[in-house]
């Protein structure tokens, strides 16, 4: 083979090489051309009282744009059934009730984080009836002939139901209701049994009366007549993200948007 050809069959593996070399480092990432891994989203947990749901919903979003990492999850339910489902493991960052008494026994037992739990808000309880009815202005008239069915959470698990059973008992009425009460199993059932006219009226929170167009507020329950309605959060001890559920709590009881969010719907914002 002459030198010529020796020369120029160099010089196309030299090329060759290069090129292959090239390709090679186009397709294998570096520091310089790799793209930043997207940041790690963050799963919370909250366990609220049913008649916190449409606040919250409505919360979400605010929060998310806050803190687009964290997503929020919500369980609702009825502050005792939520209660039971923290001390039998179930996995929550936040638990919102509806009163005192269950956080307080979580509390007992050691399974909230010291130094969060505190008063968010608080509420009125109401009287309702379908928006047609006519038969029906005071909590005397629950006692009438004409009115067969009163729904109202049940007292042993719904906070609301246990502030009707104050309040039912304060004013004198009770025992003659014992066979026209309807027990639902959260507020929100009471509120949708006088939504579908299935009973003559009910108990609920100012805050789910003002969700509903087909139900009218005959009259608020005397502050006298039940303990006071109080919303109380905390954060769970088992929770994997407690940092995170704590920035949540703060968010609720501070943030003006949420704050506004609350008050629109008929709580009273303990926050600040």
């Amino acid at each position: 083979m002459s030198f010529k050809r020796i020369l120029a069959f160099s010089c196309w593996l030299f090329f060759a090489c290069l090129l292959v070399i090239g390709c090679n480092q186009a397709n294998t990432p570096n520091s310089a051309t790799t793209t930043s891994p997207t940041a790690q989203t963050t799963t919370l947990t909250i366990s609220a009282a049913a008649s916190l749901k449409d606040a919250l919903e409505a919360i979400k979003p605010i929060y998310n744009q806050a803190k687009p990492s964290v997503n929020l999850t919500y369980n609702f339910g009825s502050s005792g059934a939520l209660q039971q489902q923290i001390e039998q493991g179930a996995k929550v960052d936040v638990f919102i009730s509806a009163a005192n008494k269950q956080i307080d026994a979580l509390d007992k037992k050691g399974l909230l984080v010291d130094g969060t739990k505190k008063d968010l808000l608080k509420n009125q309880l109401v009287l309702i009836a379908p928006q047609n009815s006519t038969n029906i202005s005071d909590f005397k008239d629950l006692t009438s002939n004409q009115i067969k069915k009163v729904a109202l959470g049940e007292p042993k698990s719904v906070p609301a139901g246990q502030y009707a059973q104050q309040v039912l008992t304060s004013l004198k009425i009770a025992d003659k209701l014992k066979g026209k009460v309807v027990y639902a199993k959260d507020v929100r059932q009471a509120l949708n049994y006088v939504e579908s006219g299935n009973v003559n009226a009910g108990l609920v929170y100012l805050s789910d009366a003002k969700t509903s167009s087909k139900v009218k507020v005959v009259t608020t329950a005397p502050e006298n007549s039940h303990s006071p309605i109080v919303y109380p959060i905390a954060v769970i001890k088992s929770s994997k993200n407690i940092d995170a559920a704590k920035e949540f709590e703060q968010f609720l009881s501070s943030n003006n948007e949420a704050r506004n969010v609350f008050e629109n719907q008929g709580f009273v914002w303990a926050g600040g």
